[in-house]
């Protein structure tokens, strides 16, 4: 049966929308699920490491698994997946069953994002129909994490946390209907037999779960304790076990040869600094306004809104400098406008004024991360194989969420403990809970400053503008 290729897209896009939509959504949630469920301090990060974790572990093998046995039934699957945990996640009474829920969750969205991106790839070729795909699909991405915190604000405000979850049921059930008569099934043809590397996947994501829970742990136990040596030397083992693993076998999930490319290593690092910096600071301020300054979820949301805004004319301003100046300039520029946006952003206190104090360190934040992720992704499969780009830009994008799941366990745990120094110390809580949120995005801002340095070791490249587009989106 014929399908009209703009209906594939807008199912294909709504479906990203949820999936951008459910990052930042549960944001401005963190303290109502904090005080409903009795989240620890140090505990409440896995509310969004779990979910990134799991989604940038399995996304490479979601992605071989839905070409080898269907992406339209992979994105199904997904899809379903997705819409059961959002339910259970929901109605979750204690902190362990939102986690894992949440973990499933990822894996639901692993299973769906690149299946969704196959099928956008074949449903239009190489050109301009493409590229216009391509810019509404991203366009989309982009507005679902803007309007993120909104929308979290109002359900929050309105109904309660649990709605930031439950709202995904309906989207899902009406997506999954409206998927047969608007998508056609695509698999690649394949002659010997299927391999999926399942081990690749599970060692690569076991070891980074265990390094996080590592450095988590680190703060009520302390760096040089059993448990933490443990978990920290065991991740690493796992994760030396998946190189070697990949090494050894005919379809790995990473090909290790990638890495040979200058562009594709330096941007997988810049990248992972830029999830780091990025869900560090979501995740302090949406904290700090609503404990500290005492604003509601809707409130705080509203705050942000600004920063998405700079966002997305960062992206558009970003693509036309890396068409005129090459990625290099820009992505160095971009992460030294993070570093000042997070300074600034640091010396927020209980009472200053938001124009004064917020505003300014969000929008410098968010023109600069993007301005560092659009040459990153540019650059990352500028010098790739045609026959390996789909493989690049899935470690690309799963370099990003390891790299904020990494990132968040490090800052929240600085932060943490700086706050509970302070505590012991005789600080009064609130100024405390200021100290920790100083200190968390100084170290943000660590990340962003090393991101200089990788932006001096990336090439510089200056690419054309089906390039620029094609390659933003897919990464």
């Amino acid at each position: 049966m014929q399908r009209n290729p703009w209906s594939t897209l807008a199912v294909l896009a709504v479906a990203q929308f949820m999936v951008v939509l459910d990052v930042t959504i549960v944001n401005v949630a963190l303290p109502d699920i904090q005080q409903d469920l009795g989240f620890t301090a140090s505990g409440l990060q896995w509310v969004v490491s779990a979910y990134t974790l799991l989604f940038g572990g399995f996304l490479l093998l979601g992605g071989r698994v839905a070409d080898l046995l269907g992406r339209r039934r992979m994105f199904v699957a997904g899809l379903v997946l997705f819409g059961v945990t959002s339910l259970v996640a929901g109605l979750a009474q204690n902190p362990e069953q939102l986690v894992i829920m949440r973990a499933v969750q990822g894996l639901g969205g692993a299973l769906m994002s690149p299946a969704a991106f196959a099928i956008l790839t074949v449903t239009f070729a190489h050109g301009r129909r493409r590229n216009i795909a391509m810019g509404v699909w991203g366009g989309l991405a982009g507005l679902g994490g803007t309007l993120g915190v909104i929308a979290g604000g109002l359900l929050v405000d309105s109904l309660t946390w649990r709605w930031v979850f439950l709202v995904n049921v309906p989207i899902a059930i009406v997506l999954a209907l409206l998927v047969p008569l608007y998508v056609a099934e695509s698999r690649v043809a394949t002659t010997g037999r299927r391999t999926f590397d399942v081990a690749g996947a599970l060692l690569s994501t076991s070891g980074l779960l265990a390094i996080v829970l590592g450095v988590i742990r680190a703060e009520p136990k302390g760096w040089s304790s059993f448990e933490v040596v443990a978990l920290l030397v065991g991740g690493l083992a796992l994760l030396a076990a998946f190189v070697r693993v990949e090494a050894r076998s005919a379809a790995p999930l990473v090909p290790l040869g990638l890495f040979r490319s200058r562009g594709l290593t330096t941007s997988i690092l810049a990248l992972a600094l830029n999830g780091a910096a990025f869900l560090g600071m979501f995740f302090l301020t949406a904290i700090f306004l609503q404990q500290v300054r005492g604003l509601t979820a809707l409130e705080t949301g509203l705050q942000f809104l600004p920063m998405g805004i700079a966002a997305i004319a960062s992206a558009i301003i970003a693509s036309q400098l890396v068409t005129r100046f090459g990625t290099k300039p820009v992505q160095f520029g971009g992460a030294a406008l993070s570093i000042i946006g997070l300074l600034l952003l640091s010396r927020a206190d209980a009472t200053g004024s938001y124009a004064l104090t917020i505003l300014p360190g969000i929008v410098l934040f968010g023109i600069g991360i993007i301005a560092v992720g659009t040459p990153a992704s540019i650059a990352a499969v500028a010098d790739v194989r045609h026959d390996q780009a789909g493989a690049a830009s899935g470690v690309v994008n799963a370099g990003y969420q390891v790299g904020g799941a990494l990132g968040l366990a490090v800052i929240t745990t600085l932060a943490t403990s700086h706050v509970q120094s302070l505590l012991t110390g005789g600080t009064q809580p609130q100024e405390a809970l200021v100290g920790g949120f100083e200190r968390g995005l100084l170290f943000a801002a660590v990340f962003a400053a090393v991101n200089m340095l990788t932006a001096i070791g990336a090439p510089r490249l200056r690419p054309t503008t089906d390039q620029v587009v094609e390659a933003a989106v897919a990464a």
